[in-house]
């Protein structure tokens, strides 16, 4: 593994600013690509190396597929489309080495586990509903999945849940039903070091959701809407919630560490609610590097602080890939 020379990922997602980080750094770059999708990758040649194109993301599987990547020494960096798109059994399968820790990715494709985890860290959250009855306040209804809020709905009490869910046809029991916050979306971008030992936070971002943000434009009451995610807003954190962010970070690594050991690598994000009384509640966490990190692809206000130069969370994974090279230490950034 320490003739590693080549970062490679999926053309999806966080792809772009993950390959463009990886060259900044020195690194070949492959992207493997959808043939469909292939139009948008082909403009960025001047940091993309080569394209591997297939049909089907999970074509990465393929022996041909991964005999090209190990004769290239590359690496896999993943994000929200591997979790998605391969399927866990899929990932298993991969020879190729994967940067972080690839039990991680097992327990964030099951719902209930990623609850668990984040219950276990102590950090706020939202209350859990397993029973339609047992719902006694406004509700979100979510599905399994890194799916973007793609079919997401609310519900005001038990009565308006169990109408939804008949109208819909949707059965509760393979639902998250969690309490509705109230309060300002925020979504926290990490990166634990296992090289440097340091918790970071790179940058922050709110998500912009059709149709939720949609209606403020709309004159008219609307009964139903749905939180598809299609772009970011970038985000800077008043100074005094630093305290509760870190905290929150530093636990969930500690969690991860214990649960999963050696627990959380590079980046992660908790996905949160701000309250009016400036209390934040985590509803859910992404155990890699999210697209909401796409909006600091010459780096965040965040990791000015860290690093003199631009720094987006793709080349910082980058740049640990690296530090692990130098070290001799790649065992410590990646796992399984």
């Amino acid at each position: 593994m320490s003739e590693i020379k080549t970062i490679a990922t999926l053309a999806s997602h966080s792809a772009l600013q993950i390959l463009k980080g990886a060259k900044e750094e020195g690194f070949e770059t492959i992207a493997i690509c959808l043939r469909r999708r292939l139009g948008v990758y082909e403009r960025f040649r001047h940091f993309i190396d080569r394209i591997i194109v297939v049909d089907d993301f999970k074509e990465i599987v393929n022996k041909d597929i991964q005999k090209e990547l190990f004769e290239m020494r590359a690496i896999l960096i993943p994000h929200g489309s591997f979790v998605e798109y391969l399927g866990i059994e899929n990932i298993e399968r991969i020879e190729v080495p994967i940067f972080g820790n690839k039990k991680l990715m097992i327990w964030e494709h099951d719902a209930w586990r990623k609850l668990e985890l984040l219950e276990k860290s102590g950090i706020r959250t939202p209350k859990l509903f397993r029973k339609i009855d047992e719902v006694d306040r406004p509700v979100i209804v979510k599905f399994h999945g890194a799916k973007g809020g793609r079919g997401y709905f609310v519900a005001r009490n038990s009565e308006e849940l169990r109408n939804k869910l008949a109208e819909k046809g949707l059965d509760a029991s393979q639902l998250i039903i969690q309490e509705y916050i109230f309060g300002t979306p925020m979504y926290f971008h990490y990166f634990y070091s296992p090289i440097l030992k340091r918790l970071e936070l790179l940058g922050a971002d709110i998500r912009y959701e059709s149709e939720v943000d949609g209606i403020k434009r709309y004159p008219y009451p609307v009964e139903d809407y749905t939180f598809t995610v299609v772009g970011n807003i970038p985000l800077v954190l008043r100074e005094s919630l630093l305290e509760q962010v870190f905290d929150y970070g530093e636990k969930f690594v500690v969690a991860t560490r214990n649960l999963i050991p050696p627990g959380v690598i590079g980046p992660f994000c908790l996905e949160a609610i701000c309250k009016s009384n400036l209390e934040i509640v985590v509803f859910e966490f992404s155990g890699r590097i999210v697209a909401g990190t796409n909006l600091y692809v010459r780096g965040s206000p965040y990791s000015w602080l860290y690093f003199n130069e631009p720094m987006s969370t793709g080349r910082r994974i980058a740049r640990e890939i690296k530090l692990a090279i130098e070290k001799n230490a790649l065992n410590k950034i990646i796992v399984g």
